[in-house]
């Protein structure tokens, strides 16, 4: 079977939007057991939801990966402010498809966020990930990126 076609980026448009909304779901696969996963699913929805809604305001940005007609991945970037007050370039949502893993897709994804950031004159892009997605935190690492916060749970009920 041969190998698709690289995956191009480029900024998300209006006819995405059904492809782009299905990725939704990969941002749900590291919840932690003590969170309703139907909570979690509406959630990860309503946040790519948000970003493509608001994708033409002048500090926000999504970008695709297409391979194809397909869209592979996607990633959602705004200007966010720090608690420091410092204005930071925030990654909201990286996907890629399932199966479509390590090839580069997500790489490219960043690598488009972390340009849109440097264009706008911004120091740092900051973003959240699950502390149980080993796999998305190994990636983060290999780029470049430092833990900055720890958020901790307990469930008392």
């Amino acid at each position: 079977m041969a190998m698709p076609a690289p995956a191009q980026i480029r900024p998300f448009q209006p006819a995405d939007q059904e492809q782009v909304l299905t990725l939704a779901v990969r941002l749900t696969e590291s919840a932690p057991a003590w969170r309703d996963p139907s909570a979690v699913r509406r959630a990860a929805q309503n946040w790519v939801q948000t970003s493509i809604d608001t994708a033409t305001q002048p500090d926000r940005a999504v970008y695709v990966a297409v391979s194809g007609e397909a869209i592979v991945g996607v990633v959602s970037i705004r200007e966010q402010a720090h608690f420091t007050g410092q204005t930071d370039a925030y990654v909201g949502e990286l996907a890629v498809v399932s199966g479509m893993e390590r090839r580069g897709i997500a790489t490219a994804l960043m690598s488009a966020a972390e340009d849109w950031a440097a264009r706008r004159g911004l120091a740092l892009v900051t973003l959240h990930t699950a502390a149980a997605n080993e796999s998305a935190r190994s990636f983060y690492r290999r780029q470049g990126y430092q833990e900055e916060e720890v958020m901790l749970a307990k469930a008392i009920g």
